[in-house]
């Protein structure tokens, strides 16, 4: 049950260093992590809690420029904000580093370094745009055109923000040069590529089996179901070459002893990752360790905290990384959670539809451990979840203040009131006469054990990444308490039975001092907190819970007779409505300033047309007969439609809605006359139309389908 010491590496995504967190990154990556690491050091196992700021990038380049200054400027700015909002949010990092360190640098070229001599990389030639004016490549962020699925004049070359859609430089229409406003060139380019298709064997037992090379390695059960479909998905579809090298001016330089490094960097799949392992260094250095008996000993496990966006990269790539380097542990787990969303929408930071973690904490420093409280209550541990200012008000009332709070608050109270603020002695023969329906029950057969049990559970739960579970157990002490004041009516019984009362207020005070130590991983400052009114030290945390345990399990009491109790205080305050009605307000102002912002800043829709222009149009439907991923380009299809009892071929962006073996049969509008276009070396003739659900996904635009191919309109 208390399991023997084990060494961890603990891990949370590197945020990007290119604004502020919010409270979707806060449950996705880190409050999950904390509660974790924080019983795992309380269970006396020996972690290293590693985290960074992801400082490389062409879209800090972007905002350096936006902003006019440099990136360096850019990345201490918001790495200094990432330390400062994690501390408030009480994120109890081992290590908290930086991509940008000399040290980072200098493991990332080694790493790339061991594999190129290796052979492990693939090196191609691949068009990329380039700007004759400005001489260099442009990266994604750095081309801007049309894009073909919403028609956005504005949209970048790797996202259009208008309609969400994931894009490459080669799909826009029209692209130009963000640096310049000229039209870019297609020239060659020489990039390594790790051929992430060569080891398609070893990461599909690793994943559905939890094997490598015939050995166990963990538990594939134990991963959550929505992390092993996404692999799953992925290893189905078939896995393709991934560069890990782009044409960048910030970032980790290719080693210059390699023959054509110059103006190359390392991709950031190659680089942020790396970043797990230099943190690490770093920590070990100060601390006096040894890095690799976390990174390469057989008793070490290795844990990425992440959100559902980054599976791919930590369970697929990274691995294929670790395991081409050798000598490196694998992921044991990859507890990911999925989205959160507020009030009823989508997290959006261009749109400032968002809670921002730092400058809430410090407008309302008090409620950081109630925003952790209702954060982990509603984590995305399974499916996305929902975050609203009423419901962080009901959470509050009624779990923090009317249940937890109370429960303690009334304990203290009557302790300090009948006894002097000291814990009261009893005789442990004396019966508590239905305490929670134990006829004649002893205190020590039945109450201390099934405190113990309860605090297993939460232990349990934390352990199986089920945090949800974990607090609802915290949540079913107090509520147990509760139940045993109630019942007993010590308020009315002391004149009457002043032996039973010592025994249930000595309990009740039991209960509390669990519930000190069982908050902590919760809720640290307000454990800390109740420790103090209790007399106690605050959790030490290594080592704790199972000194706790122990004495719960012998039937010791946590709290001595005749020890003396603080004075009383309320541990959270109930949250009114107005201060409800004010945090509602706020977002929406702010995300109504920011789209006038968007909308000042927008040009000019396009002219209209006339009737006669829309007749040139030439909308048919069709049928799709065949689909296959276009080789290197994980959002193209190449469809294969029938249309008037002839084939034509056309190439869509749609990978990342639709597998190809779902689309043979399915009836589509295209545009019949858009003029032929070569994409990734394959000729489209024509568009087909999508249409964009509120959840993000495209759905085709269709029509009855006979054999005529009869036109549209």
């Amino acid at each position: 049950m208390i399991h023997p010491p084990q060494r961890y590496i603990v891990t949370s995504a590197l945020p990007y260093a290119n604004g502020p967190l919010h409270i979707g990154h806060l449950t996705g990556a880190y409050l999950s992590a904390d509660i974790y690491v924080r019983m795992l050091r309380m269970l006396d196992h020996d972690v290293a809690f590693i985290c960074g700021s992801d400082e490389h990038g062409a879209a800090i380049t972007m905002r350096a420029l936006k902003e006019n200054s440099t990136p360096q400027a850019i990345i201490d700015k918001y790495h200094a904000l990432f330390e400062s909002t994690f501390k408030k949010a009480g994120i109890s990092f081992d290590m908290y580093h930086r991509t940008s360190s000399p040290l980072h640098h200098e493991t990332a070229q080694e790493f790339f370094k061991t594999l190129y001599a290796q052979g492990e990389f693939v090196e191609e030639e691949s068009d990329q745009y380039y700007d004759k004016k400005a001489d260099k490549f442009l990266a994604d962020r750095y081309i801007k055109g049309t894009c073909p699925k919403c028609s956005n004049p504005d949209a970048y070359g790797d996202q259009c923000e208008r309609c969400g859609s994931s894009l490459s430089p080669l799909e826009l229409i029209d692209p130009v040069s963000t640096i310049t406003g000229t039209k870019p060139e297609l020239r060659k380019t020489k990039h390594w590529y790790l051929p992430l298709d060569k080891y398609e064997s070893w990461l599909r037992e690793y994943i559905e089996q939890g094997t490598l090379e015939g050995e166990e390695h963990h538990d594939p059960d134990e991963w959550k179901a929505h992390v092993t479909g996404q692999c799953k998905s992925w290893l189905d579809g078939g896995l393709q070459p991934r560069a890990m090298t782009r044409d960048l001016d910030w970032g980790v330089d290719v080693p210059q002893d390699i023959p054509d490094a110059v103006g190359k960097k390392l991709y950031v799949w190659m680089d942020a990752p790396i970043g797990y392992i230099s943190a690490t260094k770093q920590w070990a250095k100060d601390k006096g360790k040894n890095w690799e008996d976390y990174w390469k000993s057989e008793d070490a496990r290795l844990i990425h905290f992440i959100g559902k966006d980054n599976i791919v990269f930590h369970c697929l790539i990274f691995p294929s990384i670790l395991k081409a380097h050798g000598g490196y542990n694998l992921p044991y787990n990859v507890p990911a959670n999925q989205f959160l969303n507020l009030e009823e929408q989508k997290i959006s930071t261009s749109r400032n539809w968002a809670i921002w973690v730092d400058e809430f904490l410090t407008e309302h420093p008090d409620q950081a451990d109630a925003l952790r409280y209702v954060l982990t209550k509603n984590m995305p541990e399974q499916k996305d979840a929902e975050f609203t200012w009423k419901g962080y008000q009901a959470d509050v009332n009624a779990d923090l203040v009317g249940n937890l709070a109370n429960f303690i608050h009334r304990v203290m109270v009557l302790t300090h009131k009948y006894y002097d603020g000291k814990i009261p002695a009893f005789d442990e023969d004396t019966p508590i006469v239905g305490a929670r329906g134990n006829d004649e029950a002893s205190w020590h057969e039945v109450e201390m054990m099934d405190l113990f049990d309860r605090m297993w559970s939460i232990q349990n739960a934390i352990e199986k990444f089920e945090f949800r579970n974990g607090l609802k157990g915290l949540l079913d002490i107090a509520t147990a308490g509760n139940q045993i004041l109630q019942f007993n009516e010590p308020w009315k019984a002391i004149k009457s039975e002043p032996e039973e009362v010592a025994v249930v207020l000595n309990l009740c005070i039991q209960y509390v001092a669990a519930l000190s130590l069982a908050m902590h991983p919760f809720m640290p400052e307000a454990s800390a907190r109740l420790r103090q009114q209790l007399g106690m030290d605050p959790v030490s945390e290594q080592g704790s819970w199972v000194e706790t345990m122990n004495a719960l399990a012998n039937g010791e009491h946590l709290l001595a007779e005749d020890h003396a109790l603080n004075q009383p205080e309320h541990l959270f305050t109930r949250i009114e409505d107005t201060w409800v009605e004010d945090q509602v307000k706020k977002l929406h102002d702010m995300s109504k300033q920011e789209s006038s912002k968007q909308e000042e800043k927008a040009p000019e829709g396009k002219p209209d047309i006339s009737f006669e222009d829309f007749m040139k149009l030439d909308l048919r439907t069709a049928r799709i007969v065949d689909a296959v991923k276009v080789p290197k380009a994980d959002k193209l299809l190449k469809l294969t439609l029938e249309v008037n009892g002839t084939e034509r071929t056309v190439v869509s962006g749609i990978a990342e809605h639709y597998q190809p073996e779902e689309l043979p049969g399915k009836n589509v509008v295209i545009l019949a006359n858009l003029a032929p276009r070569k994409i990734r070396g394959v000729e489209s003739e024509g568009m087909i139309l999508m249409a964009e659900a509120s959840d993000g996904k495209l759905h085709f635009v269709s029509a009855t389908h006979d054999d005529s191919g009869m036109s549209i309109g």
